[in-house]
């Protein structure tokens, strides 16, 4: 178990993250194309991404398997986009990616070929090219769904923030994996690693996760601590089950076209996380009225919708942003 313990400062400040975390989400998108697991929600995906890879696409992917302590260095879990990662990747120095294999390999096993990446600047390049190209096959084509269900899941997480606080996010977020027994959040393992974290008052940054198939920390240095776990199962992700880059606007959205409807697709954007009551007082309709467009709009792919107790809560899809900033022709 992975006990890490909160002060009511640390509770103070913790937080969910605001955006996905593109590295982190990498890393376990990296290990979750290794793995065979949940078949039905990726294997399409797998099929579609792991073929063909470059070489440096392959030493990064060999140094992150499945159920084994990986190198931050690669892939830091921060905010920003990925481009700002991966040239602050780049830029960290030898030493610190020297004692970080020599911490990892007392837990697993690295690549013989891992043990240069402290010295060698040209095999640094080679890792980091192999990292960006594994954005670019497993991540970018499927970037705008992803952080749709990233807001989705967002959303869920205010409503429970609103209705008991931090602790009944901590609660809820993973009850698979995580277990809130204030004041200490228990993480359960399945490599067995045991081990005691005293945030000292920096809290934590929860990361909701499309490829995540169990809670993940990511401690490292001073930075703030990152808890990854599994998106919520409310947000929705059918569209997992056969991967594949977004699609343009379709024949659909012509069925969006009226002035209601445009307002409730503008209200939503404007008020992400509004309850239909809450859309209906926005829109100024009937509580059945603001359901059907918000109906319609979800089967346009506009806005997504996730339940939380009794309430549906719309969130607009980046579809949905693009269509409302489109310019008038």
């Amino acid at each position: 178990m992975y006990r890490i313990h909160f002060t009511a400062h640390d509770l103070a400040r913790t937080r969910v993250s605001a955006e996905p975390l593109p590295l982190l989400e990498l890393q376990l998108a990296v290990r979750a194309v290794q793995d065979r697991s949940q078949p039905v929600r990726f294997a399409a995906w797998r099929r579609h991404c792991a073929v063909r890879l470059p070489e440096p696409a392959r030493m990064a992917l060999s140094l992150s398997p499945p159920n084994a302590v990986a190198p931050t260095f690669c892939w830091p879990g921060l905010p920003g986009t990925p481009e700002q990662l991966l040239e602050q990747a780049r830029t960290i120095p030898d030493a610190t990616v020297a004692r970080e294999l020599a911490d990892i390999t007392c837990h697993d096993p690295v690549p013989r070929w891992a043990a240069g990446l402290g010295h060698d600047a040209e095999l640094r390049a080679s890792l980091h090219a192999g990292v960006e190209q594994l954005f670019d096959r497993l991540l970018a084509p499927y970037w705008p769904r992803l952080a749709d269900t990233y807001a989705a899941d967002r959303a869920v997480r205010l409503r429970q923030f609103q209705a008991g606080g931090v602790a009944a996010v901590l609660a809820a977020a993973s009850p698979e994996w995580l277990r809130w027994r204030s004041p200490v959040l228990e993480i359960r393992m399945p490599t067995g690693l045991d081990h005691d974290l005293y945030l000292a008052g920096q809290g934590v940054l929860l990361a909701p996760s499309a490829f995540a198939s169990r809670a993940f920390v990511s401690a490292e240095g001073d930075q703030q601590p990152v808890v990854a776990y599994p998106v919520d199962a409310a947000a929705g992700l059918p569209w997992l089950t056969a991967l594949t880059p977004a699609a343009a606007a379709g024949p659909a959205v012509a069925a969006l076209l009226g002035r209601t409807r445009a307002t409730v697709l503008t209200a939503i954007a404007e008020h992400p996380e509004c309850s239909t009551t809450e859309l209906a007082r926005l829109a100024d309709i009937s509580p059945a009225g603001a359901s059907q467009h918000a109906t319609v709009l979800r089967a346009a792919g506009l806005v997504r919708t996730v339940r939380h107790r009794n309430a549906a809560l719309h969130v607009p899809t980046q579809l949905g942003l693009s269509l409302l900033a489109a310019p008038a022709t």
